[in-house]
């Protein structure tokens, strides 16, 4: 889902493909060393770990604030993306909570451009370093996944249940990661 952030005058691209498997994750992470060519900033992320396409899309907004306020902690503004969405403050922490690696399966990616025409083409690029379409569902919320996520970034029974209020479980845990991301901005 292409989506403009007029505040930046960026466009972002949040997307996901499923069933990638081994192989094709190394492929996929030496495609990041070309991404200078396509004048984008793309970021992956171990699919199972992403609390919707939200949680992606309010990590690239932190990111970039911290960029524009001179706050980043890294050099980056993928990585940055990497920092807000594992609400990690380290970059090691991240890469090893939301990276892609040997194992993952469905791999999230978030590329960020000046122009829409950039964003398709670095995504026809990464379509096709892989061999598959892009394929949202894979940032879609399962019972198991849930619980990962649940289990990733330290969500408790009971935090869950208050802010579960009148909205159902998926809402409710998709608004504690969103405070996660949010929450790092205020840690730094």
């Amino acid at each position: 889902m292409l989506k403009y952030i007029e505040e930046a005058g960026k466009y972002v691209e949040i997307t996901a493909f499923r069933n990638v498997g081994a192989a094709k994750v190394e492929k996929l992470l030496k495609a990041i060393a070309r991404k200078e060519q396509l004048h984008v900033w793309i970021q992956f992320f171990n699919a199972e770990l992403v609390a919707t396409w939200q949680h992606l899309y309010f990590a690239v907004l932190n990111a970039l604030v911290a960029f524009k306020n001179e706050l980043n902690i890294s050099k980056s503004l993928a990585m940055e993306v990497m920092l807000y969405a594992s609400a990690q403050r380290q970059i090691r922490k991240a890469i090893e909570l939301m990276g892609v690696k040997e194992g993952t399966e469905n791999v999230a990616t978030v590329i960020i451009g000046d122009k829409p025409d950039q964003i398709k083409a670095a995504l026809s690029a990464v379509s096709e370093t892989i061999g598959a379409m892009p394929d949202e569902r894979a940032l879609e919320l399962s019972e198991e996944k849930a619980r990962r996520i649940r289990e990733a970034f330290l969500i408790s029974d009971e935090e869950l249940k208050a802010v579960k209020g009148k909205e159902d479980t998926e809402q409710a845990l998709v608004k504690l990661v969103l405070e996660r991301v949010a929450l790092l901005a205020t840690r730094l």
